[in-house]
């Protein structure tokens, strides 16, 4: 009995340590976000949910951009110092976690350096820190309409550091930060207004129409000096290089897999996909090549204007089936919002997800946003565009954005119990959680085995390996613009409106690999926690297990379900 009580006496012991270590590194995580992150980008503030934030802007200044260095450098040294004995397996992976972040955020403003290359980073940006505020009602029109004039009389500054900062970009980013650019200033002339037409007190809705008019004026003239001054000087070359590729996947992703190795497992991949859509296309007709079954199945789409309706109708069976299947545990019966994407986030997305922040109390919406193709499109590019929304494409869409895609992520991480955890995480878990489940549905039922929703998942796939494979090649040197646009339609089965617009994303996007590096990692997983499980293996319990840890890279999710370092790939 002695014995024992010792023993209970010293484990009490070791949790009070580990507990008051926790609550150590908490308080360093604490600072690192009220003093980098939320200072430097109070938009991420907004986001979160902390609304202290809301009336603040970045400038975007060069001597602003060195504080931030300053800071992150200081807090680098901070957090690799903080012991890791004597944490508890969350927090000591949270530590890991919270010192890879800040490596990469170094490494994006000292090496990649898009501040100095990419014109759309400050366009686009000013559009996304307004409408951060005017997209949720957290709080009463007027006292958001403060926060945006607040923000709103801070971007024209934005616009000059851009001026001052851009230095021979790539004449892509250029380009898409025109294509981008009208469709901002109408976000300003029509949906910033519109968002706050209950506003009574006329003082200051004239304070609005002022600083609205100044956001107007300032990104029109961006507009002539993007056109008249910067792209003809943009000459500059968008590929990061084969070292910056490496070391951003191992600070963003935790993935130190040789880039080599990673193009073999890429093109593995994507060999194995297309016989598989082979296969499944000779299955519906043995008689036709698998082009044309694909040209069958793309044209099986709903008009433009009833694509959203096609969407809402998708969820409620994704839903039910979930349920029915044991799929995985839903916290909430709240769907999203399905609307059109907003204008500034047009020209490089066709589908998104956007949910409020993990410490937003108030307003809960979550818009699930659809990219509808431009009214002004000639009918031929309009009909080539929609075959990209056929009915496979339409269901792993809703899958992957949704149920149970990135909305599940979201519902749970709420649950997820620090902050480190809701404010930091990786791509490959959150794309490769949401293309993850496009497979997996299907695997487990969903759609009665129909072969035309899995040649739309498959499709699906192939963009999604195109995207790994461009993505090295072009950023390493060993693929052009042009190439990747041909290896998207050829090699991806995608329609060329698709195949040039994801090649542009692939310019300064460029470990959008994550997707599939990220399913093959949980594939993985699954398969060797089933092992580990034996008998007592069951998906919903795999999934939940997953999601509760949040969103930080597979490395720490395999740790803490298997309990080793065993490799992810």
């Amino acid at each position: 009995m002695r014995i024992s009580r010792i023993a209970l006496l010293l484990g009490s012991a070791v949790a009070c340590v580990a507990q008051s270590r926790d609550a150590m590194f908490d308080r360093l995580a604490d600072r690192y976000y009220n003093e980098v992150v939320f200072r430097y980008s109070p938009e991420a503030g907004t986001q979160a949910g902390f609304h202290q934030y809301d009336a603040l802007l970045a400038s975007g200044a060069r001597s602003e951009i060195q504080a931030q260095t300053a800071a992150l450098r200081g807090f680098e040294t901070e957090v690799a110092a903080f012991d890791a004995h004597g944490l508890s397996a969350f927090a000591a992976a949270d530590r890991e976690l919270l010192l890879s972040q800040i490596r990469g955020q170094l490494l994006e403003i000292e090496s990649i350096r898009s501040w100095e290359k990419n014109p759309d980073l400050y366009s686009s940006g000013a559009a996304s820190v307004i409408f951060v505020i005017m997209s949720r009602n957290y709080a009463p029109q007027a006292e958001r309409l403060k926060s945006v004039v607040a923000r709103e009389r801070l971007i024209p500054r934005l616009f000059q550091s851009a001026r001052e900062n851009l230095s021979n970009p790539p004449r892509v980013y250029t380009e898409v930060a025109l294509e981008q650019v009208p469709g901002i200033v109408g976000f300003f002339q029509s949906d910033v207004p519109a968002a706050f037409k209950q506003v009574t007190d006329q003082a200051l809705v004239a304070e609005f129409h002022q600083s609205n008019q100044a956001v107007i004026d300032a990104l029109q003239a961006y507009q002539t000096w993007l056109k008249d001054d910067l792209l003809p000087r943009s000459t500059g070359d968008f590929r990061i290089g084969a070292e910056n590729y490496r070391k951003k996947l191992l600070y963003d992703e935790m993935v130190d897999t040789p880039l080599d190795r990673l193009l073999a497992i890429g093109y593995e991949n994507l060999r194995h996909n297309q016989e598989w859509f082979r296969r499944v296309a000779g299955e519906i007709d043995p008689k036709r090549t698998p082009q044309q079954i694909l040209e069958e199945l793309e044209s099986d789409h709903p008009a433009p204007e009833k694509l959203l309706d096609t969407f809402r109708g998708v969820l409620g069976g994704l839903r039910e089936f979930i349920e029915q299947h044991h799929i995985i545990t839903i916290p909430s019966t709240v769907p999203p919002i399905v609307e059109e994407t907003p204008p500034f986030m047009r020209a490089l997305t066709t589908a998104s997800m956007d949910t409020p922040g993990p410490y937003e109390n108030v307003a809960k919406e979550a818009f699930f946003n659809v990219t509808l193709p431009d009214t002004g499109w000639p009918a031929k590019d309009v009909e080539e565009y929609m075959e990209g929304f056929n009915r496979g494409t339409i269901i792993s869409t809703a899958v992957h954005e949704v149920f149970p895609g990135h909305y599940m992520q979201f519902l749970w991480l709420k649950q997820v119990p620090t902050k480190v955890r809701k404010l930091s995480g990786c791509s490959s878990n959150a794309e490769g959680w949401a293309h993850y489940t496009e497979q997996m549905m299907l695997d487990e039922g969903y759609g009665n085995g129909d072969r035309k929703l899995r040649l739309g998942q498959l499709q699906d796939a192939l963009l999604r390996n195109a995207r790994f494979i461009v993505g090295i090649k072009m950023h390493t040197g060993q693929m052009t613009f042009d190439e990747a646009v041909e290896f998207f339609v050829k090699e991806g089965y995608q329609v060329r409106p698709v195949a040039e617009k994801e090649a542009k994303r692939g310019t300064s996007d460029p470990t959008y690999l994550v997707y599939t590096l990220g399913k093959l990692q949980i594939l993985k997983l699954r398969e060797d926690y089933k092992k580990k499980k034996g008998a007592q293996f069951s998906l919903q319990e795999f999934h939940d297990s997953f999601i509760k840890q949040g969103t930080p890279p597979i490395k720490i999710v395999r740790r803490a379900m298997l309990g080793d370092d065993s490799p992810v790939l």
